[in-house]
């Protein structure tokens, strides 16, 4: 693997806190357990017509959803920092993404940017920040978080991405026809039949390596390197070729130095649509060939589609995979697809070796996100290692 591409190390983007909220939890071990033994939180409706979803709540959404979003993303952001032991004030910015959030619902007239600033008051940050790129929200605030680090404008960033189901989206994706007809959500499969919708938040403490190493942070990761590109095929329909993928997950490979070999494990978008799962496989196939080991796991299955907070919660399901050197199951895929070469964890979960990985999310419009990752640094403490 090539030296990393930075001028400074001392601006290397370490992750030093996570927190999330999904359909099993909002513990990240007891999550990531549910998630190898292979639970899903998708769950049938209460008898008003909805489609099985991943929901937060037993019946369904409850409260205005301003309210409900502003709270969740208070809430899932201070376990971020609780988990990096760092006070809310000592935090440059909030950069949060959401794919509209409560803009469609809210009777009161409520911009994402609206939200963020509401978050970041009731964290006492100073600075915020929104990203609104539909699926791929929660990975290019991230991403945008990372360029503030590196890019010498902040020391730390709390990045994540939110969103609740609510009428608007529920109808615009049912008029799309993305939704599974089968109730269950079956990526790479070939007989998939589409998504179903989940509500979740996640968050990411970034700080320089500077600012870690000075207040002794524990190092869950790095974010090595990230790419970005949109296909521009249409509003909603992914390129198929997966040619606008490719570039996304080409930039990030080049901007960490890294081979493909070098890759380990692949969080993918995995929404088990159609046209997404085989644009993905098509990216897959041309950067990293037949013959790669890398292994392929998806979240989608156990926690729904959670539009803009899906880029953060596989983030986070990335590196807690890194740390445990496995992936969770597929629990609904029996008969992958032939397009897609790399390995699947079908039966179980699946062990890899390797400390590098990416995330790849891909948003209507056309958004295409990579977020390559390695995994913390073992610390040595009395009695052995952690």
């Amino acid at each position: 693997m090539g030296g990393f591409r930075r001028a400074d190390r001392d601006r290397a983007v370490c992750i030093t806190g996570m927190g999330w909220t999904t359909a099993l939890g909002d513990g990240l071990d007891e999550v990531w357990q549910q998630l190898t033994s292979g639970r899903v939180g998708i769950r049938e409706s209460a008898g008003d017509g909805r489609p099985p979803a991943a929901l937060l709540t037993e019946g369904g959404p409850a409260g205005p959803p301003s309210e409900r979003q502003i709270s969740l993303a208070v809430a899932t952001a201070a376990a971020a920092l609780r988990d990096a032991g760092c006070p809310a004030w000592d935090v440059d910015t909030l950069v949060l993404g959401s794919s509209l959030g409560p803009h469609l619902d809210d009777a009161a007239e409520i911009s994402p940017h609206t939200l963020t600033s509401a978050v970041a008051a009731q964290l006492g940050v100073a600075g915020s920040a929104s990203v609104s790129t539909a699926c791929s929200s929660g990975a290019d605030a991230v991403l945008a978080g990372a360029a503030l680090l590196t890019g010498g404008e902040a020391e730390r960033c709390l990045c994540g991405g939110i969103d609740l189901l609510t009428d608007g989206k529920l109808l615009g994706h049912r008029a799309l026809g993305t939704l599974s007809a089968s109730g269950t959500v079956r990526p790479f499969d070939t007989d998939r039949d589409g998504t179903l919708f989940g509500e979740g938040a996640g968050f990411l403490l970034l700080e320089t390596r500077a600012s870690a190493t000075a207040r002794g942070a524990r190092i869950l990761g790095e974010l090595r390197g990230w790419g970005a590109s949109n296909d521009g095929t249409g509003p909603t329909a992914p390129d198929e070729s997966g040619a606008g993928a490719v570039l996304a997950v080409r930039r990030a490979l080049a901007r960490a130095g890294a081979d493909p070999r070098d890759i380990a494990v692949i969080n993918a978008h995995g929404t088990g649509t159609r046209a997404n799962d085989t644009a993905e496989a098509a990216c897959y196939a041309t950067v990293f060939g037949a013959q790669s080991e890398a292994v392929v796991f998806a979240t989608k299955p156990a926690f729904g589609h959670t539009l803009g907070a899906t880029g953060a919660l596989e983030a986070i399901a990335l590196l807690l995979a890194l740390r445990h050197g496995t992936v969770p199951p597929l629990p609904h895929t029996r008969t992958v697809m032939p397009e897609l070469t790399l390995p699947l964890a079908t039966d179980g979960p699946r062990k890899f070796t390797g400390s590098l990985g990416i995330s790849l999310t891909l948003g209507f419009g056309g958004f295409n996100t990579c977020l390559l990752l390695s995994a913390g640094e073992r610390r040595t403490v009395t009695g052995g290692t952690a």
